[in-house]
């Protein structure tokens, strides 16, 4: 696998979950001030996120490991960096090397492999079953659509053949783009809403034993941290018309905006509820580096992100700044001092 190195970009490959490297493609330099921040937490997942440098300096270590006791050292010291998925499979490496020293972490993933390809299987056609019944509901022209490529899913996953394979994104974009006919939209809104869980090595322990079960031992341990690389993401997707400004960023994990994709904010809530939360967490943290002077020139920063994600979220997220000691005006009284200052 090439390793890329990580950099607090937006990364916005379709919904494809896991990558085994980030994918830098929107301009986000108007982020730069949110990229210096260090020990933020991830507003979507509420994990504590690696900076651009920390993330490289990280794979050095694992790269310079001789054995598998000293991999998982170095993991065992980055663990509170993990995602969810990623924790319970950091902590199954540790209770079966623990049980059997000889094991590298290839060697457990292929031990868990065949148990674990066939709970995916189960886990894609729960998906899938929904998927059809929502499809019923749509014209017989769609719905025969929906089912002719949701039969196809199914019979890509029972054969499992390398060649090829059945992946969750090329479902996402035919059902993309599939033309609604009127009266469909929410419909089809509920048919992507679903289909979006489709597992992925990041939302899923079987999906990443199956995904990463080839892989080489210093590739898996890379993967247990990657997600948690910070990025820039756009509240409002740029694809859908997102303007690249600091209030429309959030500072986030990588895997929670490969996640999130170009997915309505409001759908992402529903596959996550804790996410209001988390935002909430994540602007008290960058009040608190504002009130210290670490954002100057950006003080308004947490009023434009409030508004955006309040519109995004259609209300879900309502951000509470009583903390904030800079009124709106105060913000901007600030930010405007701090330009004046940089033209003389």
């Amino acid at each position: 696998m090439q390793i890329v190195p990580i950099r607090l970009f937006e990364t916005k490959p379709y919904r494809t979950g896991g990558q085994k490297t980030l994918t830098f493609c929107s301009n986000t330099s108007a982020g730069a001030p949110l990229r210096k921040l260090k020990h933020i937490k991830c507003p979507y997942f509420g994990v504590e996120m690696l900076t651009g440098n920390e993330m490289p300096k990280i794979e050095n270590l694992i790269d310079a490991c001789t054995s598998t006791k000293d991999t998982l050292k170095i993991l065992r010291k980055n663990k509170k960096y993990m995602q969810k998925v990623e924790k319970r499979i950091f902590g199954r490496f540790e209770k079966a090397v623990k049980s059997n020293p000889d094991l590298t972490l290839p060697d457990c993933l292929k031990l868990w492999y065949q148990e674990a390809v066939t709970k995916l299987k189960l886990e894609e056609f729960n998906v899938l079953d929904d998927v059809d019944k929502i499809s019923l509901k749509l014209s017989p022209e769609n719905a025969l659509a929906v089912h002719e490529k949701t039969t196809r899913c199914r019979q890509l996953i029972l054969e499992n053949k390398k060649e090829d394979t059945f992946k969750r994104k090329h479902l996402l974009i035919f059902l993309d783009e599939l033309i609604p006919q009127k009266g469909e939209s929410r419909i089809f809104e509920l048919l992507k809403n679903r289909a979006a869980y489709l597992p992925t090595s990041g939302m899923s322990q079987n999906a990443f034993v199956v995904k990463y079960a080839n892989r080489t031992e210093e590739e898996i341990a890379k993967r247990l941290l990657r997600p948690s690389a910070a990025t820039i993401e756009h509240i409002k997707p740029n694809s859908k018309g997102g303007v690249n400004a600091i209030g429309n960023f959030l500072l986030a994990s990588a895997g929670a905006n490969n996640l999130r994709s170009n997915m309505p904010l409001t759908d992402f809530i529903s596959m996550f509820p804790k996410i209001p939360e988390y935002c909430q967490a994540y602007i008290e943290q960058i009040i608190d580096y504002i009130h210290m002077g670490k954002l100057k020139g950006d003080e308004t920063y947490p009023y434009k992100v409030q508004r955006v994600l309040e519109k995004e979220s259609k209300g879900l997220i309502n951000l509470n700044l009583s903390n904030f000691k800079f009124s709106k005006e105060e913000a901007k009284e600030a930010v405007s001092r701090y330009y004046n200052r940089k033209k003389r």
